[in-house]
């Protein structure tokens, strides 16, 4: 049986909201693109620089692989086989994990940190060429609040309310 709301129920969008749908989708495509392009030059993926500057920042540069994965909102399995790919670049390390026997933490290494350190100003001139620069300092502002609206949980989201 389907779960789906019947067609006639669901309340469509009217030409405003379709075209800010449409626009936001834009600016996500646009920037990801440039922003992992650049990234791509260097060595990198843009998944490949979200866990290392993610395990950078942690004090022992160690996280459990299922907080990584939620972190970045992937399968703990898709985040697995990718750090598979990113141990054997010698980036970063598995250990046991001591919390959960059939999980594993993912750790830092120091040839991950120097990839970190290496690529850190060109990711950041990217994200300024591809983002930052092309906007006002309101338009920021108004960015910001809007992600924080859209953090917030709402009636039957199944992310927990912390």
């Amino acid at each position: 049986m389907s779960t789906r709301p019947p067609a006639k129920a669901v309340p469509w969008l009217n030409p405003e909201e379709e075209r800010a749908w449409r626009a936001f989708l834009r600016v996500m495509v646009a920037v990801q693109t440039g922003t992992a392009r650049d990234l791509a030059a260097i060595g990198l993926s843009e998944p490949d620089y979200e866990v290392l500057s993610t395990l950078s920042e942690r004090t022992d540069h160690t996280s459990s692989l299922g907080e990584q994965a939620d972190k970045m909102g992937w399968s703990r399995s898709r985040l697995s086989r990718h750090a598979t790919r990113m141990e054997s670049r010698g980036l970063l390390r598995r250990a046991p994990d001591p919390a959960d026997g059939r999980g594993c933490l993912l750790v830092l290494t120091a040839q991950g940190l120097e990839a970190l350190e290496d690529a850190a100003p060109a990711h950041v001139q990217s994200v300024r060429r591809h983002f930052v620069d092309r906007l006002a300092p309101d338009d920021l502002a108004a960015i910001e609040q809007i992600a924080r609206r859209l953090e917030e949980p709402q009636v039957g989201d199944d992310r927990p309310t912390t």
